[in-house]
């Protein structure tokens, strides 16, 4: 059994409804089209036959995020179309969608709240959300609900990078180049979302909170625990107009073990490199299979992880136990 716990879909009722109600998506919705197995059920039922007949797919929306591209009312309108959607595509293909991760519009975090709640109710086993709000970060105050809201549901909150060439690489440059706001954006992004999660406390207030973080904790976590846990020790000695040399204090652990506390995913593009550093951090019971599919291959997941020559116990955990503990389900 293989349970890709993050993989994307673009539903068609949504995509109607995002042309006709999102002026700020400008030409992504015809590039995401152009991705045609995002939304063409045929082609997609097509690999998912090569992997084999025990191979199942968690969905939920690609990129852009809904708050980038809408506001009010009509961010919320597409946050329940996309979900009415998803919920259909589980329900009419249980033994291909056998769940999926509600979409919401966090502009409006009693509305998610709300949505989360509604959409769990048909089907969906946790939450997506990105690592900003458009531009703002996720320890602001006003998203404290919703987290609490989804640790009391005892289900994941699936957090996906945010990132656009807007952001640029150099101050004297308009935009980022060559792909690199995505490459190594989308690491930091996530990497960085972490960050400021785990200053705040968020696993203090709610320590069994489940999060999972895409491509490996950001690919960056892992690879950089010495910056993070020993290097950043002297938290606040390097920054002079703002205090920070509280923080680490008003945790209740060291702050490192908390990092340990998320979920990372195996969407690293068939890299082989970062998966062992990325398991050995986080563990065995934390590391879920996702190939984030239909943007990235499926069988160069599988085989990045089979080169890994893991024990049995723990590739089972991998490919579908982990998954399974997460979303609450046994799934078959």
């Amino acid at each position: 059994m293989i349970v890709d716990i993050y993989t994307h879909i673009f539903p068609e009722r949504f995509f109607q409804e995002l042309e006709r109600g999102s002026p700020k998506l400008g030409n992504m919705g015809k590039r995401l089209r152009g991705v045609k197995k995002l939304f063409d059920l045929d082609l997609r039922f097509r690999d998912m036959d090569e992997i084999g007949a025990d191979y199942r797919q968690i969905i939920s929306l690609p990129n852009p995020p809904l708050e980038d591209i809408a506001e009010g009312e009509v961010a919320n309108n597409l946050a329940k179309v996309a979900n009415d959607s998803m919920a259909e595509l589980c329900a009419k293909h249980p033994d291909r969608f056998p769940a999926f991760a509600a979409a919401v519009s966090m502009h409006d975090v009693d509305f998610s709240i709300r949505e989360a709640e509604r959409a769990i109710r048909m089907g969906a086993r946790g939450v997506q959300t990105f690592t900003n709000i458009a531009g703002h970060p996720l320890d602001e105050p006003r998203f404290r609900p919703f987290f609490a809201a989804m640790a009391a549901h005892d289900l994941p909150v699936w957090l996906h990078p945010a990132r656009t060439s807007a952001m640029a690489d150099y101050a004297s440059e308009p935009r980022s180049r060559f792909e690199m706001w995505w490459c190594f954006g989308w690491p930091y992004e996530t990497t960085i979302a972490m960050c400021r999660l785990v200053f705040d406390g968020i696993y203090d207030r709610h320590p069994k909170l489940k999060i999972i973080t895409h491509h490996l904790g950001g690919g960056m976590i892992p690879f950089f625990d010495g910056r993070i846990g020993a290097g950043m020790e002297v938290l606040g000695q390097r920054t002079l107009d703002e205090d920070h040399t509280k923080v680490l204090s008003s945790l209740k652990r060291p702050h490192l073990e908390y990092f340990k506390e998320f979920y990372a995913d195996t969407a690293m593009f068939g890299g082989t490199y970062g998966l062992p550093c990325g398991l050995e951090f986080f563990g065995g019971d934390k590391v879920v299979f996702a190939s984030d599919a239909p943007l990235a291959g499926i069988p160069m997941h599988i085989k990045a992880l089979d080169g890994l020559n893991l024990d049995a116990v723990t590739y089972k955990k991998i490919m579908h136990g982990n998954a399974e503990k997460l979303l609450n389900m046994r799934i078959s």
